[in-house]
C-alpha cells in the first residue's frame, strides 16, 4: 500500500529524487549543532503560544478601574492593556500557564541564538561561503532583542512602563534625528499616544514574528544549499567530504525528540517556575517607580552600559549634541553589532584567507580569533554585570558607587587581561598537541621499525 502511494504521488509530480536526496542529507553528530534546532522550537513554541494570547489581549489604554479577583488591585486605576494581562493571569483558562510559557519561550530562544552566534564565531563557521548565512543570524538576533523588549513592554505594567521610558529617553539622545524619531514612534511626549500601543502591538504580533520567519527560512535554506560544516575528528573529514547523520532514520527521530523536549521543559517552566509576576508590580503611571524589579536578562547588558558612563554630554556652543544615554543605550549596542557584521570581512582581508571552508576549526587553531572573540565578550558580560549593580547593593550591601568605578576599569582592563591570557592558554595547548603529534608517530615508527626486525 505504501509503495503503490508513493508510486502514485510521484508519477504526478516527479518528487521522487527530490525526497530520496532530502532523506540522503546529512546533518553533523555535534550536541553544538542542535542549538540552532532549540531556537528553531522555541520559536515554534512563541508562536503558538502567542496565538492563543493574542485571543484575550487588549492594546488599550484608556483608563479603567480594576474589579476582580485579585483583591490588593480592587479600585485600583489601570489601562485596559494591563487589566487584560491581569485577567489573563487570573481568569482565563490556562492563561498564567501559556503566558509564562510564552515569557520563557523568548528567554529560551534568545539564549539559543546566543550561543548558537557563540559557537559560530569561535569555531569559524561564518567562513567563505557562509558569511550570508551567518549575516542573516546575526540579523535575526538583532530584530528578536527587539521583539522581546515590544513583548514586556505591551503588559504596561510598571516594570514595562519604566523600560519604555528609559527607551523614549535613548531614542531622544540620538544626534540631531533623536528627537522627531521619538516623536514618531510615540506619537508625541511620552507616554504617547493611544497609537503607540497600538503600532507597538502589530509590530510584536505580526511585523516581527513575520520578520524572524522569513530571516529563519533564508537562514535554514542557506544552511542546506551550502551544507552544514563538521568538525574535523579523524582522517574521514575533508573540505571535500561530507561525513554525518542521514536525515532519516537517524537524524529525525532525534529532532523530533529534542522539538517534544524543548516544549516540555518550557511548559514545566511556565507552569513551576514564576516569571514576570505583572500583579506585583502593579499598573504604571508616569510618578511611580521601583528599585525592586528588573528587565529581562537579554536587556541587562543595556541597562549596564547606560549605569557605567560617567555624566559626559557633548556639548558646543550651550548646545547638547550628544546627551549622555548615547553612549551607553546607541553607540555601545552598535559598536558590539557593528564589530559582528564586520569580523569576516575583517578577518579575511587581514589573513588573506579567501578560500572556501567546510571544516570546522577548533578554538586553539586560531589563537587570535579565539583572543578577540573572548575579549569583546568579556567587554560585554562585564556591562551585563554592571546592570545588576543596583541588586547588589540590596542583596549584599555593597557600594554602588564603589561597583560602578570597578566596573568601569573593569571594562577596559577586563577584555585585555582575558585576551591575552586566550591567547597563551591556546598557543599552549597547539604546543601540547604538537607534543603528542610527535608522541604518535615516534611510537608508529617504532612498531613498523620492529615489525621489519
Amino acid at each position: 500500500m505504501v509503495r503503490a502511494v508513493v508510486t502514485y504521488i510521484d508519477r504526478r509530480t516527479g518528487t521522487a529524487p527530490f525526497v530520496r536526496k532530502t532523506l540522503r542529507y546529512l546533518f553533523p553528530d555535534n550536541w553544538s549543532f542542535l542549538l540552532g534546532e532549540v531556537a528553531l522550537y522555541c520559536f515554534i513554541v512563541l508562536v503558538a503560544t502567542g496565538t492563543y494570547l493574542a485571543f484575550f489581549y487588549q492594546d488599550g489604554t484608556t483608563q479603567v478601574v480594576y474589579h476582580g479577583p485579585y483583591k490588593p488591585l480592587e479600585g485600583q486605576h489601570m489601562t485596559e492593556a494591563y487589566r487584560s494581562v491581569l485577567d489573563i493571569s487570573t481568569t482565563v483558562k490556562a492563561g498564567l500557564l501559556i503566558r509564562q510559557t510564552h515569557h520563557w519561550a523568548a528567554d529560551v530562544f534568545i539564549a539559543a541564538i546566543l550561543l548558537h552566534l557563540i559557537r559560530v564565531f569561535f569555531t569559524g563557521a561564518y567562513r567563505k561561503p557562509r558569511e550570508l548565512t551567518y549575516w542573516l543570524g546575526v540579523t535575526m538576533l538583532t530584530v528578536t532583542l527587539l521583539e522581546g523588549y515590544l513583548g514586556y513592554s505591551l503588559a504596561d505594567d510598571l516594570l514595562s512602563g519604566m523600560g519604555l521610558a528609559i527607551g523614549y529617553g535613548v531614542a531622544l539622545s540620538i544626534p540631531f534625528v533623536g528627537g522627531n524619531l521619538a516623536a514618531l514612534l510615540w506619537g508625541g511626549p511620552f507616554p504617547g499616544t493611544h497609537a503607540f500601543f497600538a503600532r507597538m502591538y502589530i509590530a510584536h504580533v505580526f511585523l516581527f514574528p513575520l520578520l524572524i520567519a522569513t530571516l529563519l527560512v533564508a537562514h535554514l535554506t542557506l544552511v542546506a544549499l551550502r551544507h552544514h560544516t563538521q568538525f574535523k575528528q579523524s582522517r574521514r573529514e575533508s573540505e571535500r567530504k561530507v561525513v554525518g547523520l542521514p536525515t532519516f532514520p537517524a537524524q529525525t527521530p532525534r529532532s523530533l525528540g529534542l522539538a517534544f523536549g524543548v516544549a516540555g521543559v518550557l511548559f514545566l517552566l511556565g507552569g513551576l517556575v514564576q516569571i514576570n509576576p505583572i500583579w506585583l508590580w502593579g499598573p504604571y503611571h508616569t510618578y511611580s517607580s521601583t528599585n525592586g524589579a528588573q528587565p529581562d536578562w537579554y536587556l541587562g547588558w543595556l541597562i549596564g552600559g547606560l549605569r557605567l558612563m560617567p555624566h559626559w554630554d557633548f556639548v558646543i556652543g550651550g548646545y547638547t549634541l550628544v546627551p549622555n544615554p548615547f553612549w551607553g543605550g546607541v553607540f555601545y549596542p552598535l559598536a558590539v553589532f557593528g564589530f559582528l557584521y564586520v569580523w569576516p570581512v575583517l578577518e579575511q582581508r587581514v589573513t588573506g584567507d579567501s578560500g572556501y571552508h567546510n571544516l570546522l576549526d577548533r578554538p586553539r587553531d586560531a589563537p587570535w580569533r579565539t583572543a578577540i572573540g573572548a575579549g569583546i565578550l568579556t567587554s560585554v558580560v562585564v556591562v551585563f554585570l554592571a546592570g545588576s549593580a543596583d541588586r547588589v547593593l540590596v542583596l549584599l550591601n555593597l557600594s554602588y558607587a564603589s561597583q560602578i568605578w570597578f566596573y568601569r576599569v573593569a571594562f577596559f582592563v577586563g577584555p585585555l587581561v582575558v585576551a591575552a591570557l586566550t591567547y597563551r592558554i591556546c598557543n599552549a595547548l597547539q604546543a601540547g598537541d604538537r607534543v603528542e603529534r610527535d608522541r604518535r608517530l615516534a611510537e608508529r615508527e617504532g612498531r613498523a621499525a620492529a615489525g621489519e626486525t
